[in-house]
């Protein structure tokens, strides 16, 4: 197959062009459409579930909302992992799914449990976090007032703008899924009550509230018609200023209204904040957080949402402005910068190495083109597949891989040119064929390796799965078009380019070779002879590889330098808004005046609008952005400026704060709960007793070396005003807890009283304590309550208030609650710190019954890929052993070029450790694409060897010498490109760099590693193992062992035993009736019969009925009308003889059912005993194999003994020969037969026989006749019907009946009718006569057909029945005599020659006539059973039988 696609290639060179172009046209377009990241969204699958509840404590937080919504949500299917955080207000539940959930199933499984734990929450409403990941937050910017127009815009308009404005403007860019503010004061309209009026006036808070929610709303009236129009009725009472709000009567006190205004000021004000943003240590901003669509790609969605803000800038009040502050798309332009430059300069890298090493630039020129269309490949692939394009997905493609196809293909060809002499009577056009189609599958083989070696790689799930995935698709996908186009594009452009006249003596290619082989050729001869010395050198470089490894620590994923920071900064506990507000303008005057490296500094406080990161307003993410490295002046490194910029921050006290990246520290959050590196949780019950233990393992884990940042979750010493009610006074006072909660809520957190709208905005109207009355404890105290009987009591009469610290915040996993201790990592892998803290800990800081401890994190992540590395590595040699032992189908040759592996990972593990790098998941995905890499020279060594001996080269060490030199080439050429293409990858500083850098130091140490010892070890393993190998051969001649026929008639007898183990033997009565159901020729007859039987409904066919009317002048003047029918008919007589004729043409379908049935059932019976006698003959060889094997055994004896000569053992040889020869044919015969059986069955896969009934077909039923012949039947079937054809003419000579009526009119006077009655005469009869004349012919015809056939069948019926006399007569000779006779010869020879009392030739001589005799006894049944099967066929016995 692939010679033909490369001669169709080579010949439609017009055809391959035209695909390149299309090739090149698709690829082009993927890319434009592909969706484009920094690096694959890791973000695990995830829905999170947000109440918010602002009259609520954490406590009640938890017990109301927290506790009731995750005992519900852990009923949901296809849950992992559920994590809950409930502070004052706010409970923020993360529900982890399997990742096989599709996102919006999920969102619907919630959102159901939602709905039905509603019922039960007695505060809030959960609503569902928008559809985004850890990479949603793409775009930020803040809305500020230009210089001169600071005064003339407040927060509060700054708010409004972005919320009305901006935000909504932006919700409508694709990709975008919604916009979160922060910062700012949120615009209300807030009725401040002065408790003093309000009591004064014996008015209620209550009162207040009622009134003004019962007189803000319209209504509408119907509607009134008034004439022709229709006057519509609205009534409007909202109110639209403060004015009117203050003019709303809360009650009249006899003739005397009370109104708003009276007892409170009503003004703009704004709602209670958790949040704030700061900039640059210059006050307050207002901004925005753009979330994208989870799946969207980031780069489109930016391009959209830059083109919007350009378009709402127009619109904006004048005086602001929209800036950016995070815009991903600099770093994903960063990163793809790294990766084009890395590909750009590893594909010109691989093309100098080629032009150089093929020392022909047609050939390298051919070779190199490929690398780009394999890319567009690739890309086209990706889009297809749904494949992002980032910094994993195509950094690590190695164009060295993707032409070692193309290098052995060109390289055959120059090589047939220069040193083929018979090549210069080829056209190019044969050469390039020869040469492909002789090295194809050598090298389609090599690139199926590197292609099967990334498959483990899909097998890892998670985190690293997402990370890594991509990476093995796009190598897969560039690999897979490499092999297209090596068997079309390469020997298509190789033919069209290459020239005849190539010289490769005397090139700088060839002087580059020569002078590194004779550096190369003494190492080998060094090698050659000693080689337990370089065995054991190996052995002890891998040892120690292996200590190095053992040593290196570990860490999940090396971390992306995204080019800014992020600090996550805690204040204590308790502080209050304005401090935190504070803490950060000052961190950002220090950040921003002394590092010029900062080029801004923006710090989120608090929660957000859409509180996805839930955050307590002493806490604040604060976003340090960085200029570019090259302009940096105080610092190098960036571990450097961030441990000038701690220094510098030391000097603000009790600050807790850890430095990460923006992405990263999102992504650490959404997958783990946690901001930091490593997240050490505590699970326990007891608050306090977390908080203790958490503040002990602190204090042991802070001198440990490498924990730059580390921080306690704050979960308690928040400071609150405590009102505990008095149930004794509030039974005497006859108050409810309800009253009192809702006062106390409404006086100090506001209640909404209703919506005040400014067009289409709208803004909360809410009543609230005037801020004089709500700044201290005694302000709760002196809060009015009212009483049933219309009195007032101060608060405090009724409760106890008073100061108390309460937990800040109580976070849970999976129904535990947990205190978690954030590290940051630095200067050390994750993997050896976590080792030593859990010493540490579990020495110094042990737990209470029921408390334990857990590493989250990144190392986590690094334990659960870790294991599934220990599967997919494991996997991915397994692979390699098998691929390597069916392709050389020797054990022992597949562990020599195995031993590359371990040598590679020496290089491997060496590059890691002198580069300083720990094990990581990215590390480990190099050493498995290293792994099959490696294989490859110790392929193209070990097949040459091979060839070598084949060609008769039998000393073991001028065969190494012979093929290291001539393999010196490719192997050096497969090597240099391979870890080439990596080189710019290893060695760039770049963003995103920080990822590929392992990857590609285990490739090129590997590749190193691996051509060094491969030249060097490989064939000195081969000399060892080929040299016992000789010497084992040379022994195994004493022994018998099992031919190669008895190999094959083994597996014959395997591979049926295993088709039978999957598949039920068949039956022939089985097979007959399979056949006779689905045979698909004998359907299509049998609807023959249905046409038939169709047709008889036609046979009374009478003509339509004519219907004619006029109207007119008919008559006279006056206008009349006439209506006339008429219907015509054949005499009765016709429609019966063609009902006859009908019947007869039935006839004969039915009995062509029949002719196709009995042919049917004679087929199957043939193939099926003609199998069933070849499965005999299987046996029967076997059983002639066993014994000449015993017999070859003892002339060997004999042999040795000298008490004969060599002749005897080379004759048993020819025997055994012989018998490989007939097994081999007679392997085809019954795959074709059981094809062929399988044809007739309409099955699609071949037939399994049961070949534990009789051989032979069994006995006549009835005497053979020619009564029941199906074709005779059909025969005389068709002179019946081309009697009633002749029936049917006679009939036409009889006239037409034709009868009809006519009503009309005459003058406008009806009534007049007439009836009418006719024949239609055939007048000319010469067609009828003429078809009369033909339908007697016809009938001449079948009955000299039907006497011709009768007396053929009836000969051919004898010759069966003499043909089946005597195989009965040969049958009964054979069984009675001639078997038994040969049995005794085969036992008498055996025991005679193994006794010595025969020669060999002797018993070769005697069994032989036994043998054929069996045989022949064989072709006996088979010409029975054919005998028998056509003489029932004939009779038409084949369907009277039990079949």
């Amino acid at each position: 197959m692939l010679h033909k696609i490369i001669q169709f290639s080579i010949r439609q060179k017009l055809m391959v062009g035209l695909g390149v172009v299309a090739l090149i046209a698709w690829g082009t377009y993927a890319l434009r459409q592909l969706p484009i990241d920094a690096i694959p969204d890791i973000t695990n699958n995830q829905v999170q579930v947000i109440t918010q509840a602002p009259s609520l404590a954490a406590q009640e937080t938890e017990q109301f909302i927290t506790f009731p919504l995750e005992t519900t949500l852990r009923n949901v299917p296809g849950v992992t992992e559920i994590r809950s955080i409930s502070r004052f207000g706010l409970s923020v539940i993360t529900v982890v799914f399997e990742e096989s959930t599709p996102t919006f199933l999920a969102r619907q499984l919630v959102t159901e449990q939602l709905k039905a734990a509603e019922q039960t929450l007695t505060a809030g409403s959960p609503q569902l976090a928008p559809v985004t990941t850890g990479l949603g937050e793409i775009y930020q910017y803040v809305i500020r007032p230009k210089e001169g127009f600071e005064s003339r815009y407040s927060a509060t308009d700054l708010r409004t703008v972005q919320d009305w404005l901006v935000k909504r403007q932006l919700a409508g860019v694709p990709g975008v899924v919604d916009i979160s503010s922060l910062g700012g004061y949120l615009k209300e309209y807030e009725v401040s009550i002065n408790p003093e009026r309000l009591h004064g006036m014996n008015t209620t808070l209550t009162e207040v509230v009622d009134a003004l929610t019962a007189n803000n709303a319209n209504t509408g009236g119907s509607y009134i018609e008034k004439g022709p129009e229709a006057f519509f009725i609205r009534g409007e009472g909202m109110v639209k200023t403060p004015d009117e709000i203050g003019q709303i009567v809360v009650k009249n006190v006899g003739p005397t209204p009370i109104l708003v205004r009276d007892v409170a000021q009503v003004g703009l004000g704004h709602a209670v904040r958790y949040g704030a943003m700061t900039r640059n240590g210059r006050g307050e901003v207002v901004g925005g957080i753009v979330l994208m669509l989870k799946g969207a790609s980031s780069e489109k969605t930016i391009e959209g949402i830059k083109e919007r803000i350009a378009e709402v800038q127009k619109s904006l009040p004048p005086g602001l402005v929209i800036e950016p502050f995070l815009d991903r798309k600099v770093l994903i332009d960063k990163a793809i910068h790294t990766v084009a430059k890395n590909l750009l300069e590893g594909g010109l890298i691989v093309m100098s190495v080629l032009l150089l090493l093929l020392g022909n630039w047609r050939a390298g020129l051919v070779v190199a083109s490929v690398i780009p269309l394999c890319m567009l490949f690739a890309l086209g692939m990706m889009h297809v597949f749904g494949v992002s394009a980032n910094l994993m997905s195509l950094g690590a493609i190695d164009f060295g891989l993707l032409v070692d196809g193309a290098v052995i293909i060109v390289e055959s060809m120059i090589f047939s040119i220069v040193h083929t002499k018979a090549t210069r009577s080829q056209s190019m056009d044969e050469i390039a064929l020869d040469s492909a189609s002789r090295l194809m599958r050598s090298a389609l083989f090599g690139q199926l390796i590197i292609l099967i070696v990334y498959v483990p790689i899909l097998s890892l799930t998670g985190i690293e799965g997402k990370m890594f995935r991509p990476m093995a698709l796009t190598v897969g996908f560039a690999i897979v078009g490499a092999m297209l186009l090596c068997v079309t594009y390469v020997p298509m452009m190789a033919a069209t380019l290459l020239r005849k006249d190539i010289r490769e003596e005397g090139t700088l290619a060839d002087r580059i070779m020569k002078a590194l082989y004779r550096v190369y050729a003494p190492l080998l001869t060094g090698a050659l002879r000693w080689r337990k010395t370089i065995l054991v050198t190996s052995v002890v470089l891998l040892i120690g590889a292996v200590g190095i490894f053992s040593t290196m620590g570990g860490e999940f994923i090396p971390n992306l330098d995204e080019g800014d920071m992020a600090i996550s900064l805690t204040l204590k506990p308790g502080s209050s808004l304005r401090q935190t507000i504070e803490t950060t303008q000052r961190m950002e005057t220090i950040l921003k005046n002394g590092f010029p490296e900062v080029k801004d500094v923006i710090s989120k406080i608090g929660t957000a609008e859409i509180p996805t990161d839930p955050m307590p307003i002493e806490a604040a993410d604060v976003m340090v952005l960085l200029k570019e490295p090259g302009e940096w002046t105080s610092a190098e490194t960036k571990e450097e400026l961030i441990q000038k910029m701690e220094r510098a921050l030391s000097v603000l006290p009790g600050l807790t704060y850890e430095f990460t990246q923006p992405i990263q520290l999102r992504f650490n959050e959404l997958m783990t709960g946690v901001k930091s590196d490593i997240a050490v949780k505590i699970y326990g019950e007891d608050l306090g007793v977390l908080f203790a233990k958490a503040n002990q393992a602190a204090a042991k884990l802070k001198t440990i070396q490498g924990v730059a940042d580390l921080k306690v979750e704050q979960i308690s010493g928040l400071p609150q005003m405590l009102v505990s009610y008095n149930r004794a006074r509030l039974a005497q006072y006859g108050v409810s807890v309800a009253g009192l909660n809702r006062i106390l809520k409404a006086a100090f957190a506001g209640e909404t009283a209703g919506v005040v709208f400014e067009g289409e905005k709208r803004f909360d109207l809410v009543v609230r304590l005037d801020s004089t009355y709500r700044q201290d404890i005694d302000n709760i105290r002196q809060l009015y309550v009212d009483l049933p009987n219309g009195q007032q009591v101060p608060l405090d009469q009724l409760a106890t208030i008073r100061y108390e610290n309460a937990p800040m915040q109580i976070s849970r996993d999976n129904a535990r609650r947990r205190i978690t201790i954030g590290i940051n990592v630095r200067g050390r892998d994750v993997e050896s710190l976590v080792g030593e803290m859990k010493r540490v800990l579990d020495k110094d800081v042990p737990l209470p019954a029921g408390y334990s401890y857990t590493y989250g994190g990144q190392f986590e992540n690094l334990v659960k890929a870790k294991g599934r590395l220990a599967v997919a590595v494991p996997l991915a040699l397994v692979m390699i052993a098998l691929l390597l032992f069916f392709t050389f189908g020797s054990f022992g040759q597949a562990l020599l070029i195995f031993s590359a592996i371990p040598l590679s990972a020496i290089g491997g593990i060496l590059a890691l450790w002198l580069r300083g790098m720990p094990f990581s998941i990215s590390a480990g995905v190099g050493f498995i694409a290293l792994f099959g890499i490696a294989v490859l020279n110790g392929i193209v060594l070990i097949s040459y060897f091979n060839q070598l001996e084949d060609e008769g080269v039998t000393d073991v060490l001028e065969r190494v010498k012979e093929g290291t030199a001539v393999r010196f080439r490719p192997v050096i050429m497969t090597a240099a490109v391979a870890s080439m293409g990596f080189l710019p990858m290893a060695l760039s500083n770049s963003a995103g760099a920080e990822v590929q850098k392992p990857l590609a130091t285990v490739v090129i140490g590997g590749l190193v590693s691996a051509t060094l010892l491969t030249l060097v070890v490989l064939p000195v393993l081969y000399s060892l193992v080929a040299s016992r190998s000789k010497r084992t051969e040379q022994l195994a001649h004493e022994q018998p062992r099992p031919t190669v026929a008895h190999s094959i008639i083994g597996l014959l007898i395997l591979s049926l035993g295993s088709l039978t183990a999957h598949a039920q033997p068949i039956t022939v009565e089985r097979a007959i009736e399979q056949g006779l159901r689905q045979n698909g020729g004998l359907q299509a007859t049998a609807l023959e019969v249905k046409v038939g039987q169709s047709l008889q409904k036609t046979a009374w066919d009478i003509p339509r009925t004519t219907v004619d009317y006029q109207r007119g002048q008919i008559q006279s003047f006056p206008t009349d009308h006439s209506l006339t029918v008429m219907q015509s008919m054949a005499m009765p007589s016709v429609y019966s003889a063609q009902k006859r004729l009908y019947q007869a043409q039935l006839g004969v379908a039915e009995r062509q059912v029949v002719v196709s049935r009995t042919e049917l059932v004679r087929q199957i019976r043939l193939a099926f005993y003609q199998l069933r006698v070849d499965y005999e003959r299987v046996h029967l060889l076997q059983a002639q194999d066993s014994l000449y094997r015993r017999a070859a055994h003892a002339a060997a004896v004999r042999y040795r003994t000298g008490t004969t000569n060599q002749l005897e053992s080379v004759t048993a040889e020819t025997r055994q020969r012989d018998i490989l020869n007939r097994l081999a044919r007679l392997q085809t015969d019954i795959s074709v037969g059981r094809q062929t059986l399988a044809i007739l069955l309409q099955q699609g896969e071949p037939v399994i026989i049961d070949t534990t009934g009789s051989v032979k077909a069994g006995l006549p039923v009835l005497p053979p006749t020619l009564e029941a012949n199906p074709y005779l039947a059909v025969l005389r079937q068709q002179v019946e019907t081309t009697r009633r054809q002749a029936d049917l003419e006679k009939q036409r000579f009889w006239p037409d009946i034709r009868a009809g009526y006519l009503s009309q009119s005459i003058e406008k006077r009806g009534g007049f009718g007439v009836y009418q009655v006719g024949l239609s005469l055939p007048l000319f009869t010469a067609p009828i006569r003429a078809r009369l004349d033909v339908a007697r012919l016809r009938g001449q015809i079948a009955d000299r057909q039907l006497n011709y056939q009768q007396h053929r069948l009836q000969g051919e019926l004898s010759i069966r029945e003499q043909q089946y006399a005597q195989s009965l007569s040969t049958l009964a000779y054979y069984e009675n005599s001639a078997l038994p006779q040969a049995n005794l010869i085969l036992r008498t020879a055996e025991r005679s020659y193994v006794s010595g009392d025969i020669e060999y030739l002797e018993f070769v001589q005697s069994t032989t006539q036994a043998w054929l005799i069996r045989e022949q006894y064989l072709e006996a049944i088979a010409q029975y059973n054919q005998s028998l099967i056509e003489q029932e066929a004939l009779a038409g016995f084949a369907l009277g039988t039990s079949y």
